[in-house]
């Protein structure tokens, strides 16, 4: 439980080399991969974590082990959003840029191929959004975490209850 395998700075090294593949990985993916999780999404990231689990551990099952690998991850991942925060390049890397779907009405099919989404996300996203047809909307704005925001045109905004 105790006794490793294989030295700790190793678990370091392995944990970083697998953070920074699956997140090269995973950013070059299309967003809607990342903030939308369909079933067969889902499994891959579960079939992912179990394939990258032994070149983590170099097939080490102690309890330090784990632990190492685990504490690497993090750092890993609170290092990132820090550089993320203070330097707007890294940013913009990790999470990518929002994108305008609909503008005035129209949308921006080219937009649509590249995230790889159907006519059916986007009429699911209008409908979330309080409308049934894009000539409704003023912008639909695809986020940089996948989520289609829309923004009505004034004349459908619904009244407000005061």
């Amino acid at each position: 439980m105790w006794q490793m395998s294989v030295p700790w700075w190793e678990f370091v090294v392995r944990g970083i080399v697998v953070y920074l593949f699956l997140l090269v990985f995973m950013r070059l993916t299309a967003k809607r991969q990342t903030g939308q999780y369909e079933p067969f999404d889902l499994i891959l990231l579960l079939i992912l974590s179990n394939a990258v689990q032994n070149s983590m551990n170099a097939g080490d099952n102690s309890l330090v082990g784990g632990l190492i690998s685990a504490s690497t991850l993090m750092l890993c991942h609170a290092a990132l959003a820090r550089l993320a925060f203070h330097f707007p390049r890294v940013g913009y890397w990790v999470d990518g840029k929002a994108q305008v779907l609909i503008d005035q009405g129209k949308i921006d099919q080219n937009l649509m191929r590249q995230e790889l989404l159907t006519r059916e996300d986007v009429e699911a996203a209008l409908r979330a959004g309080g409308c049934l047809y894009a000539h409704e909307v003023e912008r639909a704005t695809i986020e940089t975490n996948g989520q289609i925001t829309v923004v009505l045109r004034p004349a459908h905004r619904p009244l407000n209850a005061t």
